[in-house]
This record gives C-alpha cells, sequence and structure tokens, in this order.
C-alpha cells in the first residue's frame, strides 16, 4: 500500500515536470507590452510555438533560405523556398501537394515572393530572372511579367522584384529590391501603371547643414538624401495595401496605402507602430526595429515581423499595440533569421531562412481574450466585449487598452462616469473627453437649479464686497497708507510706482518675499498634481513634491545672484535684499492664476484647452513684465539696458550651474583621492 502511494506521488510530480518543462519550451523569453509612458511593462505571452516543420518532417529535401509564406483563403500554405529554387505547395494540413521547380522546361531563380489570388492562380516574385511567374492552381505555366517600359522609370532602374500582390481589381503591386521610387503598379495584363506610395526623404537639420557647407569634393563622397525602398506588403479584403519599410526612423515605418497611394493608416495610439520603442543605444542590437513582413487579419488587426531581435508585434487597427512575442535564440519558439510570417486562422506562421523551418504560433487565453473584446466591440456586442476585457484585465493589469476598451464599453451604456474612471485608468484622454462632456452635460442638467443659485449667490457676493470697499473709500480722509497684504496686489497692478516705493519708500519686505516664494512653490506643486486630467502629462506615481522645489527655488535664487554680480559689473543700484524682495513680489501672478486655472482644468474638454493655455501664455507675459519693471526700477536702468541685463542673467545662471557642477565634480574626485591614499597607507601597515 505504502508503495502504491510513492509511485503514485511520483507521477503526480512527473507530470508537473514535465508539464513545466513543455511550458518553458514553449515560451523561453518574457512578454511585455509598452505603457503610455513608452516604458515596458510585464505582460503574459499571447502566443506560443506549437511545433515546428521542416522540409525533411513533410517528406522533401530541407528547406534552403526560404524567404516567403502565403496562406490562401482555403489555408492551403505555399513557400518561396529561395534556396532551392521552388514554391513548396502544402495543403491545410501540412502535407505537400506541389513542389514547382520547372514550367515549360524553365525554372526559378531565387524566388523571393509569392502570392495567390482568390481563384488559385500563384504568383512568384522570380527575382534573379527578373520577372514575375504566374501559374495556375496546378502549377501550370500561364505567363510572365518581365521589366515594364515606360519613360518615367529611371534609366538606371534595376528590375529586382522580390515581392508581389493583388487587389480585387487584379492590379498587381511588386516591391524591387533597391527602389526607392515606391512600389511598382501594373494592371492585370501586366503594364505598368506607376509608382505608388513613395516614402518621402529623410534627413537630419545636422546632414543639410554639412551638405551646404561642404566642397564639391565632400559632398560628392557624402551619402545622397534617397528616399527609402520598401521591404514588404500586404493587400487587405478592402484592398488596402499594407507596407513596411526598413529604415525609417520616424512615425511611417507601416503604411496602409488607399489606392492614390495615400498613407490612411490610423497613429491614434501612445505611440505610432513601429515595433519596439525602447532599445539599446549602443551595441550590437542597436536603433530600432527592423520590420520584413506584414500580415492583416480580421477586424483590422495586423501583425508585423522584427528581423532584427525576432519579434512579432500585433497591432489593432487604431495603431494601439495589443502585444507582441517571439526573440532570437536557439530554442523552440525563437529564431534565427526569421523573414516571413502570415495569419493560419487564428494560428501564425512564421518562416524562418536562418532554421530553414516554420513555427506554428497557436493563441494563448491571453490573446484570444483580446480577440474576443475586439470583435465583439465592433460588432456592437457591449456586454460580450465587457466580459472579454474584464478576463483580460484579471490576466493582464497593466495592459492600458484593456481599460480603455472598457471605458468604451461602459460609454455605449451611457454610465459615462464609470468610462471616465476606465479612461483615466487607460491614460486615453481623447475618449475622457468625450466621456466627460456627456457627464458634464448629464450633471448641469440635473443640477441646473444648485448651479444657477451658487452662481446668483457668487455674484451676489461681489457685489456686496464691492460695495463696503466704495463705503470704506468714501469715509477715508486723507492719505492712507497701504497694508502689507495690499501692498502684494498694489504691485502688481501698478508696477512703475509699486516697485519704486517697494525698494526706495521701504514698503517691500523680505518675509513677504520668502511667503509669496514659499506659496509659488506650492502652487506648482499643486498644479502638477491636481490640475485636470486632460492637460495633466505628469507621471503622479513618480511625482515627489519635494524634488519640485528645487525646480522654483533653486531659479528663484541663481537669478538673484546671477543678476547681483551681473549689475554690479554694470552701475546697478540694488542691493541682493532688493533683488530678492522684488523678483518675489514680481512671481506673485503665479499664485493668482495658477489655482483658477487648477480650478477651470478640471470642468475642460479637449476643445476648450486653447482657453487653459491662454491663461498660461497670460501668467508667464505678466510675470517677465513685472521681473522687467522691477528690474529696471530697483536697479536704474534704462528700457534697452534692462533687456540686456535679464538675457545675460539668464546666461550668467547657466555658468553659475556650470561652475557648482565643475566644483563638485572637484571635490568628488580629491575625496576619492584622498580616501585611496587613506587605504592605500591602512593596506601597508
Amino acid at each position: 500500500m505504502k508503495n502504491k502511494k510513492i509511485a503514485a506521488f511520483l507521477l503526480v510530480l512527473i507530470a508537473v515536470v514535465s508539464q513545466c518543462r513543455v511550458t518553458a519550451l514553449a515560451a523561453p523569453y518574457n512578454g511585455y507590452n509598452y505603457s503610455y509612458s513608452q516604458k515596458a511593462v510585464p505582460a503574459p505571452n499571447p502566443y506560443i510555438a506549437k511545433k515546428v516543420i521542416r522540409g525533411e518532417d513533410i517528406g522533401i529535401t530541407p528547406f534552403n533560405s526560404p524567404e516567403d509564406i502565403f496562406v490562401d483563403k482555403d489555408k492551403k500554405i505555399y513557400i518561396a523556398d529561395a534556396g532551392n529554387n521552388r514554391i513548396v505547395c502544402l495543403d491545410k494540413d501540412f502535407k505537400v501537394e506541389r513542389i514547382i521547380d520547372k514550367f515549360n522546361n524553365d525554372g526559378f531563380k531565387n524566388p523571393c515572393g509569392v502570392f495567390v489570388d482568390e481563384i488559385g492562380d500563384i504568383y512568384v516574385a522570380d527575382t534573379e530572372n527578373k520577372r514575375i511567374v504566374q501559374l495556375n492552381n496546378a502549377g501550370e505555366f500561364i505567363r510572365e511579367i518581365k521589366e515594364p517600359k515606360s519613360d518615367v522609370i529611371r534609366k538606371d532602374f534595376k528590375y529586382l522584384p522580390s515581392k508581389v500582390a493583388l487587389d480585387k481589381a487584379k492590379r498587381i503591386y511588386v516591391v524591387c529590391q533597391g527602389a526607392f521610387d515606391g512600389i511598382l503598379q501594373l494592371d492585370s495584363d501586366g503594364n505598368f501603371i506607376g509608382f505608388t506610395g513613395k516614402n518621402l526623404v529623410k534627413f537630419s537639420a545636422k546632414d543639410m547643414f554639412w551638405k551646404r557647407v561642404a566642397t564639391k569634393a565632400q559632398r560628392e563622397k557624402m551619402s545622397l538624401f534617397l528616399p527609402v525602398e520598401f521591404s514588404n506588403l500586404s493587400i487587405d479584403e478592402n484592398g488596402f495595401i499594407y507596407t513596411t519599410s526598413t529604415e525609417i526612423a520616424g512615425t511611417e515605418t507601416i503604411k496602409r496605402l488607399n489606392p492614390s497611394g495615400t498613407d490612411v493608416l490610423k497613429r491614434d495610439g501612445y505611440y505610432p507602430p513601429r515595433g519596439d520603442i525602447e532599445y539599446a543605444k549602443t551595441g550590437s542590437k542597436v536603433g530600432g526595429s527592423v520590420l520584413t513582413d506584414i500580415a492583416v487579419h480580421e477586424y483590422g488587426v495586423y501583425s508585423v515581423l522584427d528581423t532584427k531581435r525576432g519579434r512579432i508585434f500585433t497591432y489593432d487597427r487604431d495603431g494601439n499595440l495589443l502585444y507582441q512575442f517571439g526573440q532570437l535564440g536557439d530554442q523552440v519558439g525563437t529564431f534565427k533569421t526569421p523573414s516571413a510570417l502570415d495569419y493560419y486562422g487564428e494560428n501564425i506562421l512564421v518562416l524562418d531562412k536562418g532554421n530553414n523551418y516554420i513555427t506554428i504560433f497557436e493563441p494563448t487565453e491571453y490573446a484570444n481574450y483580446i480577440m474576443k473584446a475586439i470583435v465583439s466591440h465592433y460588432e456592437g456586442k457591449t456586454d460580450e466585449a465587457l466580459e472579454n476585457w474584464s478576463q483580460v484585465l484579471k490576466l493582464n493589469s497593466n495592459l492600458e487598452m484593456a481599460y480603455v476598451g472598457m471605458g468604451k464599453a461602459f460609454m455605449k451604456q451611457d454610465d459615462n462616469e464609470k468610462a471616465m474612471r476606465y479612461f483615466k485608468l487607460g491614460s486615453n484622454r481623447k475618449f475622457y473627453s468625450r466621456a466627460f462632456e456627456k457627464y458634464r452635460k448629464e450633471y448641469t442638467f440635473n443640477n441646473f437649479g444648485k448651479l444657477a443659485a451658487g452662481f446668483l449667490g457668487l455674484i451676489f457676493l461681489i457685489i456686496v464686497i464691492s460695495n463696503i470697499r466704495k463705503r470704506k473709500k468714501k469715509t477715508t480722509i486723507g492719505y492712507k497708507d497701504i497694508g502689507t497684504v495690499e501692498m502684494i496686489f498694489y504691485v502688481i497692478k501698478h508696477p512703475f510706482k509699486g516697485f519704486w516705493e517697494l525698494k526706495y519708500e521701504k514698503k517691500g519686505k523680505l518675509i513677504v518675499s520668502m511667503i509669496i516664494l514659499l506659496l509659488v512653490t506650492i502652487t506648482f506643486i499643486l498644479k502638477k498634481q491636481y490640475t485636470g486630467f486632460i492637460v495633466n502629462f505628469n507621471d503622479l506615481k513618480e511625482l515627489n513634491s519635494i524634488d519640485e522645489i528645487k525646480y522654483v527655488v533653486l531659479p528663484f535664487f541663481l537669478w538673484c545672484i546671477s543678476n547681483l554680480l551681473l549689475t554690479t559689473l554694470m552701475d546697478g543700484e540694488g542691493t541682493f535684499k532688493d533683488i530678492v524682495i522684488a523678483t518675489g513680489y514680481a512671481l506673485t501672478p503665479f499664485i493668482l492664476i495658477y489655482i483658477p486655472q487648477i480650478l477651470f482644468s478640471r470642468v475642460i474638454i479637449i476643445e476648450e484647452i486653447s482657453f487653459y493655455f491662454f491663461f498660461e501664455v497670460v501668467t508667464y507675459i505678466w510675470v517677465i513684465w513685472l521681473m522687467f519693471v522691477s528690474t529696471m526700477t530697483v536697479h536704474q536702468y534704462t528700457p534697452s539696458k534692462t533687456v540686456a541685463t535679464m538675457a545675460l542673467t539668464v546666461v550668467g545662471m547657466g555658468i553659475l550651474i556650470f561652475l557648482s557642477l565643475l566644483m563638485f565634480n572637484l571635490i568628488q574626485q580629491m575625496f576619492i583621492f584622498v580616501m585611496s591614499i587613506y587605504q592605500e597607507i591602512i593596506y601597508r601597515l
């Protein structure tokens, strides 16, 4: 009996260990996604490797540097086996249907692309033979499309077709190696129509400058400013052409071209679709993703292949990153040199020309729930979308898109308050604004009486206070000295006279200036912390209120010290105390405008942001004006000398910072030197 229990225990243990081993082999890398702040955050793996298919596994000679893979509507698979100069056709069960390497006593030479149309005709980009070959479903030759002739084609244009695709109108689109003119477009008869979707020239201001100043001999040695060539293409069910480019460093690495060649790809996510956002700045893997293929799925979902790091990135129709998976390596589920991918139902096939096999990836529960949620949303099934997104969040609470999906579902149910909460969690200001606009209308309608009464009460209070002040002025006889608090407001309303009285009539107080500085600091902290979500782009999780003090107090005293040092050399009459007092009083508008601005920011929508920034501009103009008047009055300068002094003061602040850092570094080096001597003495004793 005891032996049976031990045997049973060992069997269970072996099963658990075996399962752990299979899981590790299926996903030998960690999943991640990118947050709103463009930081990689952990995420479950959306796909795992189900199996690999080698040539010898299906009864043929091994693949040799296969370049392209295509899955037709019947789930038949076509592989452009470039190194073997053949097209391998597999049925939906991955069994060999035929191998096409000969036709009409002819053959392929390095075929790099394959496409199958709706009736089953096979189009092959026969690269080294410089042609497109059309075959029927049985592999019989129909025609070949050789290099097109046209006056608009460059004389030095090299016709090396690497990828091919057709739309429903039987127009043929060809990507050519080394061609920066765009995608070659042919009609159904193979006649040249033109180039479409040409990439714009990319150059930096630095490169442009050196091109301008360089000699003719130097310019000839410099690289030309040429558009970047396309690496691959795919056509969706609506006839839009999805393309990838390997070297564009901007937002156009992926494009969606309409029939006129205009890019209409949606980029409404937190960042444009382009693969990895975070990547090494040095080392062997420096630079962003190198995208070599793209596959379009249902409901606008598409996946791109990064051959540089062996990763597949999947986006929705709005450009939001859904998930990524894959990695370079030598285990099952990793790649050596991935060259192409395509959808096989819900599975994804990835062709690896380095390992000469196909990897079949099947979706995990995580990816299935995401896809179900997207489908439910676009079919208008709100309850299903809520359920699916909630399941996604249970598996990955870091996925901000899931919160946005929940928010959209709640907004469709007219639960705008909940929608706002989820849009905020998903860092989506666009949809938050829409939900808030609806919520604001509802709240105003339901509480119109209270709001009207409050507004009338506020007007009544303003009138009462105004009448009281008028009566006080009438009963005041002769000159009345301005109080400490009133002096603050007097200075900002009458700056020339106010700053004069601050210095020459000694009405300015250092303690008041320091209190204003303290209040300004608190106001800046409140502004970063409590400004409305729509205009607040600060990461509140990383906000440290103590650290924020240095952004107000340090510039304040740097200004005062730099101004004193400079004006001492320029015959300025102000002392350090005068400068500190005047500068402190000049900062008052920050308090007066920022507090109402914070409140205002919490009741506006995106269309009203301009009013918020109008107050921001007014505040800085007002403060700069007061700083100008205070400098001119305290030091008794002319306006032109005041402007020059303020500009040089800013330069002086930069010099002070540089000298401070230099001194700190010198002291640090001296400390290290002393400590090294001390340690040497200790070791020798």
